[in-house]
């Protein structure tokens, strides 16, 4: 179940979105930020990752898909993506749009690339 919470607390050009813990270990929730949908996934080590929610391929539900070690597994058709970087394993001219994000004091702070 993909969840859309709503981007809020603007700070310069940081969004800060919510609580860390909004974001389940392992896992990733979707965010409207200024009209647009952003995944935010926490890895399992707690490392923070943002890319545009919907595959590029067949606009598959991001936040729905499996996660591990740095990369994403769409759950349509199995495309993998790199995070840091959005590239696309399967299909290299298929890339994400990736965010800069990071965690300030419990908080989730986005800002673009």
């Amino acid at each position: 179940m993909v969840t859309l919470l709503e981007g809020s607390d603007v700070m310069g050009a940081e969004r800060y979105l919510g609580p860390v813990a909004h974001v389940p270990m392992g896992e990733g929730r979707v965010f409207l930020v200024d009209g647009t949908r952003v995944v935010v996934f926490r890895q399992r080590n707690g490392r923070l990752y943002a890319v545009q929610a919907e595959c590029p391929h067949t606009g598959g539900p991001l936040a729905e898909g499996i996660l591990g070690s740095g990369t994403l597994i769409c759950p349509l058709h199995g495309w993998k993506f790199n995070l840091a970087s959005g590239e696309c394993l399967n299909e290299p001219r298929e890339c994400l749009k990736t965010y800069a994000v990071r965690e300030d004091r419990g908080w989730i702070v986005l800002s673009e690339n």
